[in-house]
C-alpha cells in the first residue's frame, strides 16, 4: 500500500503530518502528483485549531482512469476545485462551480477525508484540470485557481476594458490578483485596505491610486478620482460589511458590482442603492471553465503577475506559512508538498 502526506490542523496553530493511502483513479478520474499549493484562508482554521481544507493546486499527472479522456500521464495541469457533475446545464455551460449534484468525494475515492488539495496526491475528474502553458511554472499556473480566478470571473463578467474605472475593496491574495486582471485589460485601478504592505504591493501591481480604508474621506477621494462620476465596476473582496457599503457608495449611476469576499449579512437600501441608482450587484464565486485560455494568457503575459507570489515555504513548515497569512503581510503563499 502507497502512503503519501497530508497537512492537517492538530491543535490551535499546529499543523502535524499525517500518513494517507494513495487512491487509485477510476471512470474518468486521474491521480495527479500535486507539486504547489496555494494557501487561501485556511489560516483561519489554524488559528483556531480547526481543520480547513485547501481547494488550490497543480501538478503532473501521474495515472489516469479508464474513461480519460482530456489528459495523458506526463500533463501538467492546474486542478479546478469542488467536484461537480459534469453533465447538468450549469457543468455543460462551463457554470460548474454551481453545479447542484456535487459527487460525493468519499465514495469517488475511498478516502475518509473531504477533498482537501494539502495533500502529495489527489484524484480529480479530468474535465477539471486545466493544461499548463510550456515554460509556466507551477506555482506561477496555480494563480487561475483563487488567486486570480474570482476577479477574473467578475471582469469577464462586466466585459470590463480599458474604458473603465475598477474599485478593488480589500487587497488581499485575491484583490491583488484584481489588481492585475484589471491592469491587463487596460483598466484604471482604485486599491482599497489598512495594511501598509498591502497597499505598498498594490502600488507595486500598478493600481492607480491606493487609498486607505480606515481614512474617513476615503469615498470622497474615489469621487474626485473619477471627476465625481464613480467607479464603473466595484469588487468587494474584504468580506466587511463596510467595504460593501464603500462599494455600493461608489459606483456610479449603472455601475456593476461583485461581491467576492464572504459575507453573511450586509443592509442594502434597495430603492436609494438599487433603484435610483439603477445599479446591478451580484455575487462571484469563481468562472466560467472556458475562460481557461484567457487567464492563461494573463498568466503568460502580464507584466506582474510573478510579484503575486510573495512566499514559497515546504509542507513540513506550514506552520510558518499560515503564520504568513495570518499577519496579512503577504501576497500569495505557495507550498511545496514534498519538501
Amino acid at each position: 500500500m502507497a502512503l503519501a502526506k497530508r497537512a492537517v490542523v492538530s491543535d490551535v496553530k499546529k499543523i502535524s503530518l499525517v500518513d494517507y493511502k494513495i487512491p487509485e483513479p477510476k471512470e474518468d478520474w486521474v491521480l495527479v502528483k500535486v507539486q504547489a499549493i496555494p494557501l487561501c484562508t485556511q489560516y483561519k482554521g489554524w488559528v483556531k485549531g480547526t481543520n480547513s481544507a485547501g481547494h488550490e493546486a497543480a501538478g503532473e499527472v501521474v495515472a489516469v482512469g479508464p474513461y480519460s479522456t482530456k489528459v495523458k500521464v506526463g500533463d501538467r495541469v492546474v486542478v479546478m476545485p469542488g467536484w461537480p457533475c459534469g453533465k447538468c446545464e450549469l457543468c455543460i455551460r462551463g457554470e460548474y462551480i454551481h453545479c447542484q449534484h456535487w459527487h460525493d468525494y468519499h465514495e469517488q475515492t475511498g478516502l475518509d477525508f473531504d477533498g482537501d488539495t494539502h495533500v502529495q496526491y489527489l484524484l480529480k475528474q479530468d474535465w477539471l484540470l486545466a493544461h499548463i502553458p510550456d515554460g509556466v511554472s507551477y506555482e506561477k499556473a496555480s494563480l487561475a485557481c483563487c488567486g486570480l480566478g474570482p476577479t477574473f470571473g467578475a471582469l469577464e463578467r462586466f466585459k470590463a476594458s480599458k474604458f473603465d474605472t475598477v474599485l478593488i475593496i480589500g487587497a488581499g491574495p485575491v484583490g491583488l490578483g484584481g489588481i492585475v486582471n484589471a491592469k491587463y485589460r487596460g483598466c484604471k485601478v482604485i486599491s482599497v485596505d489598512m495594511i501598509d504592505y498591502r497597499k505598498n504591493l498594490a502600488t507595486e501591481l500598478g493600481a492607480d491610486l491606493v487609498l486607505d480604508a480606515s481614512d474617513p474621506e476615503v469615498n470622497k477621494k474615489i469621487m474626485q478620482f473619477t471627476g465625481n462620476k464613480g467607479v464603473d465596476i466595484a469588487l468587494e473582496v474584504s468580506g466587511s460589511n463596510p467595504g460593501a457599503r464603500l462599494g455600493i457608495d461608489s459606483l456610479r449611476r449603472h455601475g456593476t458590482m461583485a461581491f467576492i469576499g464572504e459575507n453573511e449579512k450586509i443592509e442594502i437600501h434597495v430603492s436609494r442603492d438599487l433603484i435610483r441608482k439603477g445599479i446591478q450587484i451580484c455575487g462571484q464565486w469563481h468562472y466560467n471553465i472556458n475562460g481557461i485560455p484567457k487567464i492563461m494568457d494573463v498568466i503568460l503575459n502580464s507584466p506582474v503577475v510573478d510579484k503575486l507570489i510573495t512566499h514559497k515555504y515546504p509542507m513540513t513548515d506550514m506552520d510558518t506559512a499560515m503564520a504568513i497569512c495570518a499577519s496579512q503581510k503577504c501576497g500569495k503563499v505557495m507550498i511545496d508538498p514534498h519538501k
